[in-house]
């Protein structure tokens, strides 16, 4: 809605509410091209606005056909995003099993001790850089571009990470469709995949209380039954996979699996392709309906027997874990990878925000909402495993896998057994699907988001997003071709193991921190946050960046380096020398962006090495920096505001094109540091609540 801010001549300007942002897409002119040295490419005003942050030199206006950056319809299309992205399947296959490893409910402690001084604030620091600088995963790095190689170290983590991880999403396609068959086609023996040794019963009581050794159990002996394969197992590594003996042998292509994985990138192209005009739509669904999956199945998994163990199993505590290095290691792992930290992703929905959201409230509900998902899927795990251990007769070590192995051997198994396998079977796959499914749309969202922003609107073309994203997914399915063969499960573990792994994503965070805290200024970003909040964030998060954070980060690194171990295939095959030469090669593919970037725009540039620092690590400012930045000397006031009090509502003057201005109000109505600014850049015309100037009520 809007009213008239004064009666007088002085004010024949409109307020802007906040609550008017919501509904349509706001464009920012995302059209124009930043320059260098704090200026910006476009046209000039005659009166020669000033080019520093805060005062800001004027803009041209937008040439028409040209596309301005879309902005969310509603915030909650940027929350639920951001929880599909970051919940996804490690939080359901790889969190649980490193709780029941790590100590019960102890490895809670340092999960959440490295939550705090790593993840949330890494979390927050790329969701409120693309906010503030309203770009991709790439050119956000505008603001210290002597490191923008950060941003392509990021784009090669999820160009490589988009590849790899749509093959669970093809697997779990493919049980999903074979789970509508009256049997199970995993429950029985009697298949062509199935060898002599399929047995579908493994541990008879007979066998188990040993005092009968040689009883047999149809035509078996219990030493036979002991060296026996499940059919779940045939099914996963005969049928699915067709494995091969090892990574030189790829084979032939599985025609089925091919399918399922165009299938599902087809899906992916649609969720992507409109921008976040679609995205921000289908998220709702994909974000939300594994967690009513997720219920059901606690509710059907609480009334097994056994559940109460395998629940006890998850959550007992051993206080003997904290004194483990890997404990902890394992902790601060599983945080990065959870958070999605590193992948320039956050960075991409972060830039669709509103210049003013509040990102600082969003970056902490994320992370609850994110830590919460993790813990809530130990209980359905572990509830399932109670249960399937019970039936066997076994403990529940014996059944608590990781990864794969829990989503495509030890959950079918326990499908199985219970009534109705076809509903729970088909239930679960889906659900693996969805939660899958967003991850990886929102991963291409970004990739694609950081490949756009390289070319200013000049380049512009009407289908340039559609036929953009359609050649990512092509150049992936490409990639993905090697990993539906016989050999692919090689191929996967390779590019899991290495080129998304660990040790990338912590070298990324490091050097995110310290560009921001000591090339950019941490109190200066702090000033930028609160620019675009209306108050300044806990200092907790600028000690963590500058100090806390990094140390975490390198400290973590190091231990995966020195503890490097060769990579290997269900702990028995060893992979060849060349293929770990590949594995490194895709590691040091995104590492070395960030030094060889800085190496050569030091070598290219002129003048001493104190000039040419600081000419690379000049700001260059995008065009709505001009619309919402104020000057410098009045952000300090902002240190006294919290975000809840109604007489901290604020207002900003932007630009307007002198053909489409008002006749320009005197001065004399605004407050003194506007009336300076004004002063200098008469375009300043319009204004809209905003958090940088105090509202005086009357």
């Amino acid at each position: 809605m809007e009213k008239p801010a004064f009666e007088t001549d002085c004010c024949a300007v409109n307020v802007v509410l906040g609550e008017e942002k919501k509904g349509h897409l706001i464009p920012n002119g995302n059209g124009h091209q930043a320059g260098v040295n704090g200026s910006l490419i476009g046209g000039t005003d005659g009166a020669g606005c000033g080019a520093t942050p805060g005062t800001m030199s004027s803009v041209e206006k937008p040439v028409p056909g040209y596309p301005e950056r879309e902005q969310w319809t509603r915030q909650m299309d940027f929350i639920m995003s951001c929880v599909g992205f970051a919940v996804g399947l490690g939080n359901v296959w790889r969190f649980p099993y490193l709780c029941y490893k790590n100590g019960g409910g102890v490895f809670l402690i340092p999960y959440l001790i490295i939550g705090v001084v790593g993840g949330i604030p890494i979390f927050f620091l790329e969701i409120a850089l693309g906010q503030f600088m309203k770009a991709g995963s790439i050119n956000v790095w505008n603001i210290a571009p002597l490191f923008k190689g950060l941003g392509y170290a990021s784009m090669v983590i999820v160009f490589f990470c988009n590849t790899y991880y749509i093959m669970v999403l093809a697997w779990a396609f493919y049980y999903f469709i074979k789970s509508f068959n009256a049997t199970l086609p995993w429950s029985t023996c009697d298949n062509p995949w199935n060898t002599p040794s399929c047995i579908e019963i493994f541990h008879h009581e007979d066998c188990l209380n040993g005092t009968i050794g040689n009883t047999t159990y149809g035509n078996m002996t219990c030493e036979e039954l002991a060296d026996g394969r499940s059919p779940i197992i045939e099914f996963w590594e005969n049928k699915v996979l067709n494995i091969s003996q090892g990574l030189d042998y790829p084979g032939s292509i599985n025609w089925e699996l091919l399918l399922c994985l165009a299938a599902v990138w087809v899906m992916v192209y649609f969720c992507v392709w409109k921008g976040v005009k679609s995205t921000g739509k289908i998220v709702y669904f994909t974000a939300t309906f594994p967690y009513v999956v997720l219920i059901i199945l606690l509710v059907r998994g609480v009334t097994l027997p056994g559940a109460y163990d395998g629940i006890m199993f998850y959550i007992k505590p051993d206080w003997s874990k904290l004194g483990e290095a890997q404990v902890w290691i394992d902790a601060g792992t599983q945080i990065f990878f959870s958070y999605a930290i590193g992948l320039g992703a956050l960075t991409a929905l972060g830039s669709y925000n509103r210049f003013n959201n509040d990102c600082y409230k969003d970056a902490f509900m994320l992370a609850l909402i994110n830590s919460g998902t993790s813990f809530f899927a130990g209980f359905v795990v572990f509830a399932i495993l109670g249960f399937m251990a019970n039936e066997q007769g076994v403990d529940i070590s014996q059944v608590a896998e990781t990864g794969p192995g829990l989503a495509f051997i030890a959950y079918p198994k326990a499908v199985t057994l219970m009534p109705m396998p076809p509903v729970w079977a088909a239930l679960f796959f889906f659900m693996l699907l969805v939660l899958g499914l967003d991850s990886q749309f929102v991963g291409v969202e970004g990739f694609v988001t950081g490949i756009l922003d390289l070319f200013p609107g000049k380049y512009y073309m009407r289908y340039k997003r559609e036929i953009s994203v359609a050649i990512c997914c092509l150049m992936c399915f490409i990639i993905d071709l090697s990993m539906v063969t016989q050999g692919g499960m090689y191929v996967f573990q390779l590019f899991d193991y290495y080129s998304a792994s660990g040790m990338t994503l912590l070298w990324q965070a490091f050097w995110e921190c310290i560009v921001v805290s000591w090339v950019y200024g941490a109190d200066r970003f702090m000033d930028d946050i609160a620019r675009m909040i209306g108050y300044r964030p806990f200092p907790w998060m600028k000690w963590c960046w500058s100090f806390i954070t990094p140390c975490v980060c390198m400290g973590i690194f190091l231990f995966h380096l020195f503890n490097y171990k060769p990579l290997t295939y269900n702990n028995t095959y060893v992979y060849p020398w060349w293929g770990e030469v590949i594995g490194w090669c895709m590691a040091l593919m995104s590492m070395l962006c960030i030094p060889v970037s800085v190496l050569y725009k030091l070598c290219r540039a002129t003048g001493t090495f104190k000039e040419r620092w600081e000419k690379l690590t000049k700001p260059q400012w995008g065009p709505h920096h001009l619309e919402y930045m104020a000057p410098d000397t009045d952000i300090k006031s902002l240190a006294s505001l919290s975000a809840s009090t109604e007489d901290n509502k604020v207002i900003i003057f932007e630009s307007a094109h002198p053909s489409e201005s008002a006749p320009l109000p005197s001065t004399s109505c605004f407050p003194p540091a506007l009336q300076l600014q004004m002063a200098s850049c008469p375009l300043l015309g319009q204004r809209r609540q905003h958090p940088l100037v105090s509202k005086k009520k009357n």
